[in-house]
C-alpha cells in the first residue's frame, strides 16, 4: 500500500499530505484509514507542501478613484460567473522577476484566467482577464470581479475592458488582505504547491514558470481535490452543478440562469445536495469565509488560541 500512496503523491505534484492523500486513495477505490495514511506516509519520508510568507507585488494609486468594495468579505457565490477574484505575485528566476496574474472564479475556485509576464503592468492583467472572458463568455451579465486595490486594477483601461464583458469592478481596503482572502489564499497555494513546492528548482526564466503554470493550472482545475468542493475538482464540481440544474442554459462555457430563477445554490449547499452525483459521501463544510483568517469587528470569524502577539487564525481552504 505504500507503493500505492507514494504514487498518488508523485501523481499530484507531491503537495498531499494525509488527508488529500486519504481522499485521494479513496477515489482511487482503495480502501483505507486516514490514521493508516498517515503512518505510511511517515514510513515513507513524505509530507504535504507547506506555505511562506507572501511577498507584497501590488502597489496602490493613491491619486486613482477606486470602486466601491461589493463583496465586503464574502467570498460565496451562488453559481458560476456571478463573483471572480484576482491577484498578483512573484516568483524569482535566474533572468529576473516573473510575474503571475490568476483570476478565479468564486463558486467552483476554478482558474479561469492567468498570465505569466516580465513585468506586472496593466496589460498583464488585461491578457488574463482576456483568457477568462474567452473561456467563460464574451459578455456575462451579473459578474463581480474583485481585486485588492492595487494600481494595475484600479486603472481606466482595466475599468473598461470590465465594462465591455459587463462585469462590475469590487476593490477591497488598502493594505488588508482580509478583503481579498479568496484570491491570497489561491496565490499562496500556487506558491507552496509549485513554486516552492516538492518540485521546485532554480527557474530560468519567466517563459520557464509559465510552461509549469500551464501544467499545474490544468491539475488544479480537473484533478486536485479541494476541501471547500467536498473534496472534489473544480470541473468535477461545475459539471455536477450542471447536472443537478436541468434549466440552467450555457453558450459556450458560460453559465446563465433562465430569466426569473436566479441561481439557488451557493457551492456549500451544493456540496451535500450533489452527493450522489460527485459519487463521494460528503458533509456540509465550513464556507471559505467561515473559515477565513480572523479579522477585528467581522461577526462570524472564527478565532484560533491567542498567541503572545493575539489572536491567530487559519487561512481560507481550498
Amino acid at each position: 500500500m505504500t507503493a500505492v500512496l507514494v504514487a498518488l503523491w508523485e501523481a499530484n505534484y507531491r503537495v498531499y499530505g494525509a488527508r488529500k492523500l486519504w481522499k485521494a486513495a479513496q477515489r482511487a477505490g482503495h480502501r483505507i484509514g486516514r490514521d493508516q495514511v498517515a503512518r505510511l506516509m511517515r514510513a515513507a519520508g513524505i509530507r504535504g507542501a507547506t506555505r511562506r510568507r507572501r511577498v507584497r507585488t501590488t502597489r496602490p494609486d493613491p491619486e486613482a478613484a477606486r470602486p466601491a468594495d461589493l463583496v465586503r468579505r464574502d467570498f460565496t457565490a451562488q453559481a458560476p460567473n456571478r463573483l471572480w477574484v484576482t491577484d498578483l505575485t512573484v516568483a524569482p528566476t535566474r533572468t529576473g522577476a516573473a510575474y503571475v496574474c490568476l483570476i478565479v472564479d468564486a463558486f467552483s475556485r476554478l482558474i479561469v484566467g492567468w498570465r505569466v509576464g516580465s513585468h506586472m503592468r496593466t496589460e498583464m492583467v488585461l491578457d488574463a482577464l482576456e483568457m477568462a472572458r474567452h473561456s467563460r463568455g464574451a459578455h456575462i451579465a451579473g459578474l463581480t470581479v474583485h481585486s485588492d486595490a492595487g494600481s494595475q486594477f484600479t486603472s481606466i483601461r482595466y475599468s473598461e475592458r470590465l465594462a465591455e464583458i459587463g462585469a462590475a469592478p469590487s476593490v477591497g481596503s488598502v493594505g488588508d488582505s482580509y478583503d481579498n482572502a479568496l484570491a491570497e489564499t489561491v496565490i499562496g497555494l500556487y506558491k507552496a504547491e509549485l513554486i516552492r513546492g516538492p518540485h521546485h528548482r532554480p527557474w530560468d526564466s519567466a517563459t520557464d514558470v509559465e510552461l509549469a503554470t500551464l501544467g499545474w493550472i490544468h491539475w488544479h482545475n480537473s484533478q486536485r481535490l479541494h476541501t471547500h468542493l467536498g473534496d472534489v475538482p473544480p470541473t468535477e464540481f461545475e459539471a455536477a452543478y450542471a447536472a443537478r440544474r436541468p434549466d440552467h442554459q450555457t453558450v459556450g462555457n458560460q453559465y446563465t440562469d433562465p430569466p426569473g430563477k436566479p441561481g439557488r445554490f451557493s457551492s456549500d449547499r451544493l456540496c451535500v445536495e450533489l452527493a450522489p452525483a460527485c459519487d463521494v459521501p460528503l458533509r456540509r463544510p465550513m464556507s471559505c469565509w467561515e473559515r477565513a483568517m480572523p479579522a477585528a469587528g467581522v461577526v462570524g470569524a472564527r478565532r484560533g488560541p491567542a498567541g503572545p502577539t493575539g489572536p491567530r487564525g487559519g487561512v481560507l481552504q481550498c
